[in-house]
């Protein structure tokens, strides 16, 4: 029989930075497509795709230096009905990647000199989220130690020093020899002076050691200490910010950040719980132990050679020309934006400048208006990879309820569970909302997976409204059930076209 507190340690081991997970593209591309079907029904084509493509950012990292910036990326535009799957793929590769990742909509941007975003503020959100990324990993190399320096100041919190005796009363202690030094020998011969502690210094460090183990015990959590904190800003300066939209040059010169360098360090002094003075410490202490400048050249480097940036969206910067007014204004400028990201450029940030010739770009889009065609020519063949993702049948529907790991089923479970009570649907239950779900695309408009929201909300409503005074514990959905619950909306032409 195992020790309960070896039990309870294995999570902890299972978790240390020792082992880290390997990055998403030091994975083979058949382990990439087993990843992302954990989460994803189908899509073989697409799933192929993005997994070769992450792979090429390793396999380009390992070929020699002559070669290795003539090789492009392998740029992928993914074509399918809204639902079907492109912006799942490019939640779970930002989840799995280690590599810095962001998801930006194509129709966001707007083309140089109208209000809005301009296309290379894209690059400076990657470098932010690099930022975050690598700094993160750095404080939790140094979270052990920075615990500890925590600690420490916690202890010297609870238990402040003694004041320094006075002047006669230390002339009485020469006298009579107390502070005469000890000489202590190393084992390589080296002498050292010490002074030996005295009375008070020891029942000091005897109180210390229990305040240590009280404090690892959680058994001072009500206790309340004063520390002194560095106010965030100064509420004034969201007055002098640069306008919302402008970016470039004016936008990486951070005023808010110029204008505290400038200005003296603000500090107030908090009374606060022992758990919390101790986040704060650990906060103050991770900032002193992680070197930004360190940080900000891991980033940079990141950013060229392993940065993925997922554009959503892309069909509806698409479009015939002369259109123009509102929210369709300037797409053809948009994408004359795009063009020289996704070629490669050199975008000035905050940090520094960044080039984006590696950087691995994924568009997607649902083309229901447009076509890929309708893009402009240099902007298509920067994208020569294109997959197509398939509509989802009504067997892919059951498939997406029972398969993946973050099921809508399982979702429902979870919720209901919360309440005391048990949520049970059966084989034919799941199938007969497949089967609602499939008929509502088939009669209106096809919105793929999502379609399955609505179904299960609308089945669920009265069961999560009630649950509480539920007289049954245990719920079981099966065919005849979700029939009769989804009877009147089915029937009902009107009341569909609203509820599903």
């Amino acid at each position: 029989m195992t020790d309960p507190a070896q039990e309870l340690t294995l999570p902890q081991e299972s978790t240390l930075p020792t082992a880290p997970m390997p990055w998403l593209e030091e994975m083979p591309p058949r382990q990439i497509v087993a990843e992302l079907d954990r989460y994803i029904v189908g899509q073989e084509a697409a799933k192929k795709a993005v997994a070769i493509a992450v792979r090429n950012r390793w396999r380009r990292a390992q070929a020699p230096d002559e070669i290795r910036d003539e090789i492009t990326p392998y740029n992928i535009i993914m074509i399918g009905p809204t639902g079907v799957g492109k912006t799942e793929v490019a939640r779970r590769l930002a989840r799995l990647s280690g590599a810095p990742f962001i998801k930006v909509e194509a129709s966001k941007f707007t083309e140089v000199g109208y209000v809005g975003r301009d296309a290379e503020s894209m690059v400076r959100d990657l470098v932010d989220s690099a930022i975050n990324l690598v700094r993160t990993e750095r404080e939790d190399e140094v979270y052990p130690q920075a615990e500890q320096r925590a600690d420490e100041r916690l202890l010297d919190l609870l238990l402040p020093a003694a004041p320094p005796p006075p002047q006669t009363e230390r002339a009485e202690r020469a006298e009579r020899g107390e502070s005469a030094s000890v000489f202590v020998v190393s084992s390589s011969g080296q002498a050292k002076s010490e002074k030996p502690a005295t009375a008070e210094e020891e029942r000091r460090n005897r109180s210390r050691e229990k305040l240590r183990t009280m404090l690892s015990e959680g058994m001072l959590d009500d206790r309340e200490v004063e520390v002194e904190v560095q106010q965030q800003g100064y509420p004034m300066m969201e007055l002098i910010q640069p306008p919302q939209g402008l970016e470039g040059v004016g936008a990486d010169i951070n005023f808010t950040e110029m204008l505290q360098d400038m200005l003296p360090k603000r500090k107030k002094r908090r009374t606060v719980k022992v758990p919390e003075a101790r986040r704060i410490l650990v906060d103050e202490e991770l900032k002193k132990l992680v070197d930004m400048d360190d940080v900000v050249n891991e980033s940079l480097d990141r950013v060229e050679n392993h940065g993925i940036i997922f554009i959503d969206e892309i069909d509806k910067i698409a479009g015939e020309r002369g259109q123009a007014g509102g929210p369709d204004v300037s797409r053809e400028g948009v994408q004359r934006d795009l063009l020289p990201i996704v070629e490669g450029s050199t975008v000035q940030t905050r940090y520094g400048y960044v080039r984006s010739d590696h950087i691995l770009f994924i568009a997607a889009g649902a083309f229901h208006v447009s076509k890929p065609s309708d893009l402009i020519p240099e902007l298509q063949g920067r994208f020569p990879i294109r997959v197509e993702l398939s509509p989802l049948t009504e067997q892919d529907f059951i498939r997406i309820m029972t398969e993946p790991e973050n099921a809508l089923t399982k979702q429902y479970q979870a919720l209901v569970m919360a309440e005391g009570a048990e949520l049970e649907f059966t084989t034919d239950g799941i199938a007969e909302v497949a089967r609602v779900a499939f008929m509502a695309n088939d009669r209106m408009e096809n919105i793929g997976a999502r379609r399955l929201h609505t179904v299960m909300a609308a089945l669920m409503e009265d069961v999560l409204f009630e649950l509480p005074d539920y007289p049954e514990k245990k719920i079981v959905f099966d065919a005849n059930n979700v029939r009769e619950r989804l009877a009147r909306i089915i029937s009902d032409d009107d009341l569909r076209r609203y509820i599903l």
